[in-house]
């Protein structure tokens, strides 16, 4: 144990987090890794998206007649959490509004990331206060990437998305990070997301009317061969799920409560459309669970 890195173990499953970002970087069962190692491709393990996810046009937050510079996916990722707990089988890690963030996001907040581990998964459960004395505008949302293929002798074709639901509505994409106004056909047939990379060539796909609160990732007919793992989440509204379309050998699923401005707003903040507005003194919170086997 140090101060930058934490691991829980329950069972055969292991997870370890770390200080930076509250940001998980690996999750092994009986010493398989499930979560992309931060590899050239993308640099990344699971990034918190906090207090936006996606893009703002320019950049650039408005509010109350000021700018400030607000980039992609928001500053949480690349902030240092304190350690609030730290046992065997969970943790918890908290960041403040401080004087960087403001710079950035002028609200006073408290953002905390608590992991509890079992012998079937990882919970990960996100608590947003407003601690100031207006209402706070914000999104949030997971970004955890998968190996892709889960095994070295599956191909990523083998492998497709199967959701508790069918998801017949349309779905979104971005354009210079940014929405696209006009929706696009699902690629989901009935409930199966067949995957390869050729999904990927206009960014993200984005359900903003996700029907499901769960999905497994597997390879074979009817996604039960092989390694798994099935994602499941309360709270969040929307689900992106994105790789790169260049041989990136990851695959990101994404709960998201929020999403990148459409193309064409650059109005003020508290008016984007997606967000939370927390109430002075009130809490929102989500959460996500990873359970990962073989079969």
């Amino acid at each position: 144990m140090t101060d930058d890195i934490h691991s829980l173990r329950s069972g055969s499953l292991t997870a370890t987090i770390k200080a930076h970002g509250a940001e998980l970087c690996s999750l092994k069962d009986g010493g398989i890794e499930f979560l992309w190692q931060a590899g050239p491709e993308w640099p990344r393990h699971a990034p918190l998206l906090f207090p936006i996810v996606g893009r703002l046009a320019n950049d650039e937050l408005l509010h109350q007649g000021k700018s400030y510079r607000m980039t992609q996916h928001g500053f949480a990722r690349d902030s240092r959490f304190v350690w609030a707990e730290r046992g065997e089988s969970r943790c918890t890690l908290v960041l403040h509004d401080n004087e960087a963030t403001r710079a950035l996001y002028p609200f006073p907040f408290r953002l905390m990331a608590a992991y509890a581990i079992d012998d079937s998964g990882l919970d990960l459960t996100l608590t947003i206060a407003n601690t100031g004395k207006e209402t706070l505008p914000a999104s949030i949302g997971g970004h955890p990437a998968f190996n892709w293929p889960l095994q070295s002798d599956a191909a990523k074709q083998d492998y497709a998305l199967t959701f508790a639901r069918a998801e017949s509505s349309p779905v979104r994409r971005l354009d210079g990070g940014l929405l696209r106004p006009a929706v696009q056909p699902s690629p989901v047939k009935g409930a199966a997301l067949p995957l390869s990379e050729s999904l990927f060539t206009d960014d993200a796909i984005i359900f903003d009317r996700i029907e499901s609160t769960s999905v497994r990732y597997a390879a074979g007919q009817g996604a039960s061969m092989g390694h798994w793992l099935k994602m499941s989440w309360r709270g969040f509204r929307e689900l992106g799920v994105w790789s790169k379309p260049s041989g990136a050998p990851f695959l990101c699923i994404e709960p998201w409560r929020g999403y990148a401005s459409p193309a064409g707003f650059d109005g003020e903040f508290t008016d984007k459309p997606g967000l939370m507005h927390i109430a002075p003194g009130a809490e929102e919170e989500l959460s996500y669970r990873i359970e990962v086997g073989s079969s």
